[in-house]
């Protein structure tokens, strides 16, 4: 497959760093990867210290792999052992073409220690403390109150496809996360919408650009397709967080 190849080439390029261990969470390590539309969601650990040198690296890293049509979607953190006790800790992280800093969040962590893959080095268990059930309620309340329910409010925002696709199949995850303490794929939770009350026509158009043939871009359908999970998710976040936090 192209995405073996690029993680091929692209712990390759690692090697430099002398990484402890590599880990691939998300639809790569959950069974629900489709090439080419999924991101390549990874976790580098190195020995550290993370320096302005190491920064350096990794950018160049990434940018040597921008030949492959597949490295755009290629996110990784970069992470210590030392540093990951603390889940509110920001890394080192190449996301969307450019360097970041942000949180291996206790969904991700509780992704990895569950399901996560390890495609080089140590198991996350070795180096990764566990993420309690209340740490990972409090996290997804906190991720639905403060991300979520104020981007509904920012309508420009919704005729983007990522927005629609990643506010409505996140809230059907964090709806089962809360009620039964686990965590589902995309997939699963495309299937939970419906019954949820989100708009079918817009789960329709989410579900052919992931599995299927998209329909042509039209201005009128991204403008109904914004009002549509606008006008559900606010209130259906509202009771969520009402119910759970």
């Amino acid at each position: 497959m192209p995405t073996d190849a690029l993680l091929d080439r692209f712990f390759t390029a690692l090697a430099p760093l002398a990484p402890v261990a590599l880990w691939a969470h998300g639809s790569l390590a959950g069974g629900d990867y489709q090439e080419g539309r999924s991101d390549l969601d990874l976790i580098a650990v190195l020995e550290g210290p993370v320096t302005l040198g190491t920064v350096r690296r990794v950018v160049t890293l990434h940018r040597a792999l921008r030949i492959d049509p597949l490295a755009a979607k290629l996110h990784c953190s970069y992470v210590t052992p030392a540093g990951l006790d603390d889940a509110g800790r920001k890394h080192l992280t190449w996301a969307h073409d450019h360097v970041l800093r942000r949180p291996v969040t206790p969904v991700t962590r509780r992704e990895l220690h569950v399901f996560g893959r390890v495609l080089y080095g140590r198991p996350p268990a070795g180096l990764l403390p566990p993420v309690t059930d209340r740490e990972l309620h409090d996290f997804v309340v906190r991720d639905q109150r403060e991300f979520w329910r104020p981007s509904v409010d920012k309508a420009r925002l919704w005729k983007q496809d990522v927005w629609v696709d990643l506010g409505l199949v996140t809230f059907a995850r964090a709806s089962v996360t809360l009620r039964e303490g686990r965590l589902i794929s995309k997939c699963e939770a495309l299937d939970l919408l419906p019954g949820l009350g989100a708009p079918a026509e817009v789960v329709e158009d989410i579900d052919r650009r992931r599995y299927g043939t998209p329909a042509p871009p039209s201005e009128p359908w991204t403008t109904r397709r914004a009002e549509l999970t606008r006008n559900y998710l606010g209130p259906a976040i509202d009771a969520l967080v009402a119910a759970y936090g």
